[in-house]
């Protein structure tokens, strides 16, 4: 067997030794956790690949140990251009970093690379040469139609599908065999060589999903494809050992993978980590509950709110409400510390089952936290946003920074409860665009439907003497103060309750006062304070429009 496994690898390679040497066990306080994700660059990123990275870089900095950003390359034939880089970006541009792994700039950062699986070719050949060297591998010479022909059989006998126990051709074939197989130069190869029973069960204790028995695995899985690089799941078992990983937190798809991937750790000689398997982010379809589908779902892409311009702070302290169901009100408790202050645990993890992506949530939070920006913070976010995603907008903000800032600031900077109106940076344009009367379009016609509670004559006279005693010296009080007055000159209640009481006595409320002035400057019904887009407009402004119904 040694002359078969010298001519499979021919040149130099690392000995395990030697692998052990320069991949040191890492020195670490003791409980510190070591933490990977690795996303595969065979598309845009799932949100749910930001929702494990967010869990696992927040459980290491939590617990003083190090996170790791993988780039799982290995399927070139899917592999996408440029999906390295929107890896990278996107979890930089949410702040998600890691201690090690590949950097914005696509470089490796840490001790313990490369970080790119394709670019790890021999050290995964050195273990695979091991393997073979121990009787615990083996060439595979079959091809892909005999394969599929084999498929058919089993399934044609309603017999499980796979390189197993009788099917699996080459995994005692004598050494002439394989000789001649090299020889003739046909494709191969290399298999492991699985020990398990399918009629046996093994235990497993999950740090989610508990004590879990499931089937051993007796499936002869490919190890190294025929290109030379490995399948995941001997890559991972490669990775994990040699990079010090301690606790592999992914998505519940992977847990029946988990009786192979001990079998590798096991035939390997090494430890395995601590497996931690979270139940994937669903979404209600009418009335039934599904995973986020790249197919169906724009929400499935980490880009769909980095292009609608959610705050990076948002989706973050989103995911972690859908983690651990006591961070929403830690959050409550403690307004002015960072999400990543929250005392994350597995068992927290644990009573997050089938979390529901929940977009009425995310918008409450967003709010929430854009209510905190003050106008300057808000325009420094927003105009690089912009300026990638809404060219227009930038234009708007850009030329007149700080009108823009003026307009931002209404019931922001000064105010005891700040507007909750703005969800995401692509809302910004519809608060702002209507004070620049070229992209102010609300014609006279459509003004008068819009506040059809007062004739064309009776609007007419009512906006007429308002423009006689408007000041825009006045201060907000005495502003409001002759809002009220003229209400009650033309038939509107003072008081709320009276126009309940008796509605057929008035046309309105001092507040559909208020909306005739909201519609004529800002061509809407409901607007922020109106005292103060008076004063940012100024009163050439206010007349001007004001006039659009005499």
């Amino acid at each position: 067997m040694s002359n078969i496994v010298d001519r499979i690898f021919p040149n130099p390679l690392p000995t395990p030794e030697e692998l052990a040497i320069r991949f040191p066990k890492r020195d670490l306080p003791e409980g510190a956790m070591v933490t990977r994700v690795g996303p595969s660059p065979t598309g845009f990123m799932h949100i749910g690949t930001l929702y494990v990275g967010r869990i696992c870089a927040h459980f290491a900095r939590e617990t003083g140990g190090v996170s790791i950003l993988r780039i799982e390359d290995t399927d070139k034939k899917r592999e996408v251009e440029g999906a390295v880089d929107f890896i990278t970006h996107a979890f930089d541009h949410f702040g998600v970093t890691f201690d090690e792994g590949v950097d914005n700039d696509g470089n490796d950062k840490g001790a313990y690379g490369p970080y790119r699986q394709s670019q790890r070719m021999e050290i995964y050949q050195a273990y695979v040469k091991h393997l073979l060297a121990t009787g615990k591998a083996y060439p595979c010479f079959a091809s892909g139609e005999e394969l599929e022909a084999m498929r058919d059989k089993q399934q044609l006998r309603k017999m499980r599908t796979g390189y197993y126990g009788v099917w699996a051709e080459w995994r005692d074939r004598p050494e002439e065999d394989v000789q001649a197989a090299l020889d003739a130069g046909t494709p191969f190869v290399i298999r492991f060589r699985a020990e398990g029973k399918i009629e046996r069960k093994m235990k497993f204790e999950d740090l989610l999903f508990g004590e879990r028995k499931l089937p051993e695995n007796d499936q002869d899985i490919v190890v190294m494809k025929a290109d030379g690089l490995p399948t995941y799941h001997f890559a991972h078992a490669v990775d994990d050992h040699l990079m010090g990983t301690t606790h592999v937190i992914r998505g519940d798809e992977w847990l029946s993978s988990i009786p192979t991937h001990l079998q590798l750790f096991e035939a390997l000689g090494w430890d395995a980590p601590e497996y931690a398997h979270i139940a994937p982010i669903n979404k209600m379809d009418d009335t039934s509950r599904r995973k986020l589908s790249k197919r169906k779902d724009p929400e499935a892409s980490v880009g769909y709110f980095e292009e609608l311009g959610y705050s990076n702070e948002a989706v973050l302290d989103y995911l972690m409400t859908l983690a651990d169901a006591n961070f929403e009100d830690w959050s409550k408790e403690n307004p002015e510390t960072s999400s990543w202050e929250f005392p994350l645990t597995m068992r927290g993890l644990k009573g997050s089952s089938g979390p529901l992506f929940d977009f009425e949530k995310l918008g409450h939070i967003s709010r929430n936290f854009v209510s905190t920006l003050k106008s300057d913070e808000l325009y420094d976010r927003v105009l690089p946003w912009a300026k990638t995603h809404d060219t227009d907008l930038a234009t708007l903000m850009t030329a007149d920074p700080d009108r823009s800032r003026a307009i931002m600031a209404i019931e922001r900077d000064e105010a005891q409860n700040p507007r909750k109106d703005i969800e995401k940076w692509s809302d910004v344009k519809g608060e702002l665009a209507y004070f620049f009367d070229d992209r102010f379009t609300l014609t006279a016609d459509e003004a008068r439907a819009m506040l059809d509670y007062l004739n064309a004559d009776e609007l007419a006279a009512l906006v007429t003497e308002f423009l006689e005693g408007y000041d825009p010296s006045d201060d907000n009080q005495t502003w409001f103060g002759k809002m009220k007055e003229l209400g009650g000159k033309h038939g509107f209640a003072l008081r709320p309750k009276d126009f309940k009481q008796n509605p057929d006595d008035y046309k309105g409320t001092v507040a559909h006062v208020a909306k005739i002035f909201r519609v004529l400057l800002a061509g809407k019904e409901r607007s922020p304070d109106l005292y103060s887009i008076m004063q940012v407009m100024g009163p050439e402004q206010v007349k001007a429009r004001a006039s659009l119904v005499l």
